[in-house]
């Protein structure tokens, strides 16, 4: 196969994989949804009330001056929990937006749990 096939099946298993765990779980204003999006330099998070369609807070590395790797995703989380925390929100529903549940992503969602807010 070559490269492109091999990037395409990966992008369209992980948009499976979003779907599926998407159909279980919605963020209200109260308990919203927090979405982790990463890509090769940067990671970035926010939380979306679904009833209304709004974005409450939300955190960028590369805003941060952060690339991607765990150390830096605990201290995104860190300024993400805060921004959480000022909006009012103590709990959350975790979205790991198709990617597993390893590496960055539970660094990041382990780190949120470490400052206070409820996964």
């Amino acid at each position: 196969m070559s490269r492109a096939k091999d990037i395409a099946k990966k992008n369209s298993l992980r948009a499976i994989r979003k779907k599926r765990v998407r159909g279980n779980i919605k963020g209200t204003a109260q308990t919203p949804r927090v979405t982790v999006f990463k890509s090769n330099k940067y990671l970035s998070a926010q939380a979306i009330d679904d009833v209304a369609g709004v974005t409450l807070a939300a955190v960028n590395s590369k805003a941060l001056g952060l690339n991607v790797n765990k150390d830096n995703a605990v201290k995104v989380a860190a300024t993400f929990a805060e921004s959480l925390k000022s909006a009012g929100i103590e709990t959350v529903v975790f979205d790991r937006n198709g990617y597993l549940y390893h590496g960055v992503v539970a660094a990041f969602a382990d780190a949120l749990r470490d400052n206070g807010i409820k996964l």
